[in-house]
Protein backbone atom coordinates (compact mmCIF):
# COMPACT_ATOMS: atom_id res chain seq x y z
CA UNK A 1 0.00 0.00 0.00
CA UNK A 2 1.25 3.63 -0.69
CA UNK A 3 2.04 5.88 1.88
CA UNK A 4 0.14 8.93 1.53
CA UNK A 5 1.41 11.69 3.80
CA UNK A 6 -1.60 12.69 5.93
CA UNK A 7 -1.15 16.06 7.56
CA UNK A 8 -3.32 15.17 10.82
CA UNK A 9 -0.11 12.93 11.54
CA UNK A 10 1.31 13.53 14.73
CA UNK A 11 5.01 13.05 13.80
CA UNK A 12 3.91 15.26 10.59
CA UNK A 13 5.42 18.20 10.20
CA UNK A 14 2.71 19.99 8.41
CA UNK A 15 3.07 23.75 7.28
CA UNK A 16 0.94 26.00 5.68
CA UNK A 17 2.80 24.75 2.08
CA UNK A 18 3.10 21.28 2.83
CA UNK A 19 -0.10 20.15 4.24
CA UNK A 20 -2.31 18.17 1.55
CA UNK A 21 -5.28 19.76 3.02
CA UNK A 22 -4.38 23.13 3.54
CA UNK A 23 -3.46 22.56 -0.07
CA UNK A 24 -6.86 21.22 -1.47
CA UNK A 25 -8.89 24.10 0.58
CA UNK A 26 -6.61 26.67 -0.87
CA UNK A 27 -7.71 25.82 -4.27
CA UNK A 28 -11.24 24.87 -4.35
CA UNK A 29 -12.60 25.74 -0.70
CA UNK A 30 -14.54 28.80 0.37
CA UNK A 31 -18.32 29.39 -0.29
CA UNK A 32 -18.40 29.81 -3.86
CA UNK A 33 -15.57 27.23 -5.37
CA UNK A 34 -17.69 24.14 -5.13
CA UNK A 35 -21.36 25.89 -6.49
CA UNK A 36 -18.93 27.32 -9.49
CA UNK A 37 -17.16 24.19 -10.19
CA UNK A 38 -20.37 22.06 -10.29
CA UNK A 39 -22.68 24.42 -12.39
CA UNK A 40 -19.66 24.73 -14.83
CA UNK A 41 -19.96 20.80 -14.49
CA UNK A 42 -23.45 20.28 -15.59
CA UNK A 43 -22.96 23.36 -18.50
CA UNK A 44 -23.39 26.42 -17.56
CA UNK A 45 -20.47 27.88 -18.58
CA UNK A 46 -21.31 31.73 -19.49
CA UNK A 47 -20.94 34.35 -17.08
CA UNK A 48 -24.24 35.71 -17.17
CA UNK A 49 -26.08 32.40 -16.91
CA UNK A 50 -23.23 31.49 -13.63
CA UNK A 51 -24.49 34.52 -12.26
CA UNK A 52 -28.29 33.90 -12.40
CA UNK A 53 -27.96 30.05 -10.98
CA UNK A 54 -25.64 31.04 -7.74
CA UNK A 55 -28.21 33.13 -5.40
CA UNK A 56 -26.26 35.60 -3.63
CA UNK A 57 -22.92 35.97 -5.54
CA UNK A 58 -22.27 39.01 -6.55
CA UNK A 59 -20.90 39.60 -10.18
CA UNK A 60 -17.36 41.15 -8.47
CA UNK A 61 -17.12 37.75 -6.54
CA UNK A 62 -18.03 35.66 -9.42
CA UNK A 63 -15.33 37.18 -11.39
CA UNK A 64 -12.71 36.78 -8.65
CA UNK A 65 -13.57 33.35 -8.27
CA UNK A 66 -13.49 32.28 -11.78
CA UNK A 67 -9.75 34.31 -12.30
CA UNK A 68 -8.84 32.29 -9.27
CA UNK A 69 -10.22 28.92 -10.30
CA UNK A 70 -7.96 29.78 -13.62
CA UNK A 71 -5.38 30.62 -12.23
CA UNK A 72 -5.11 27.38 -10.52
CA UNK A 73 -5.68 25.56 -13.89
CA UNK A 74 -8.76 23.98 -12.36
CA UNK A 75 -11.07 25.97 -15.48
CA UNK A 76 -10.22 27.17 -18.60
CA UNK A 77 -11.22 30.46 -20.35
CA UNK A 78 -12.15 30.75 -24.09
CA UNK A 79 -12.71 33.71 -25.47
CA UNK A 80 -14.98 33.87 -28.83
CA UNK A 81 -14.56 36.95 -31.37
CA UNK A 82 -17.73 37.94 -31.42
CA UNK A 83 -19.34 41.20 -31.09
CA UNK A 84 -20.41 41.55 -28.14
CA UNK A 85 -17.41 38.87 -26.87
CA UNK A 86 -18.75 35.93 -25.51
CA UNK A 87 -16.97 33.78 -22.90
CA UNK A 88 -17.22 30.24 -21.55
CA UNK A 89 -15.41 28.45 -18.94
CA UNK A 90 -14.71 24.56 -18.73
CA UNK A 91 -13.17 22.09 -16.50
CA UNK A 92 -9.48 21.71 -17.36
CA UNK A 93 -7.99 17.62 -16.74
CA UNK A 94 -7.28 18.89 -13.26
CA UNK A 95 -10.79 20.69 -12.41
CA UNK A 96 -12.91 17.27 -13.98
CA UNK A 97 -10.52 14.98 -11.35
CA UNK A 98 -12.40 17.06 -8.71
CA UNK A 99 -15.74 15.81 -9.58
CA UNK A 100 -15.69 12.88 -8.25
CA UNK A 101 -15.01 14.23 -4.58
CA UNK A 102 -18.31 16.46 -5.01
CA UNK A 103 -20.41 13.59 -6.34
CA UNK A 104 -19.16 11.67 -2.64
CA UNK A 105 -19.82 14.70 -0.92
CA UNK A 106 -23.36 15.63 -2.80
CA UNK A 107 -24.19 11.54 -1.39
CA UNK A 108 -22.58 12.78 2.05
CA UNK A 109 -25.09 15.53 2.49
CA UNK A 110 -28.17 13.63 0.83
CA UNK A 111 -27.88 11.09 3.65
CA UNK A 112 -27.43 13.70 6.43
CA UNK A 113 -29.12 16.94 5.49
CA UNK A 114 -32.53 17.38 7.08
CA UNK A 115 -36.30 16.89 4.99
Amino acid sequence: MENKKNCCEKDSNCSQTSCPITYSMSMIGGKWRPIILMRISQGINRFGILDRSIDGISKNMLTRELRDLEKNEILNRKIFAEIPPRVEYSLTKKGDSLMPIFNHLNDWALRYIEK
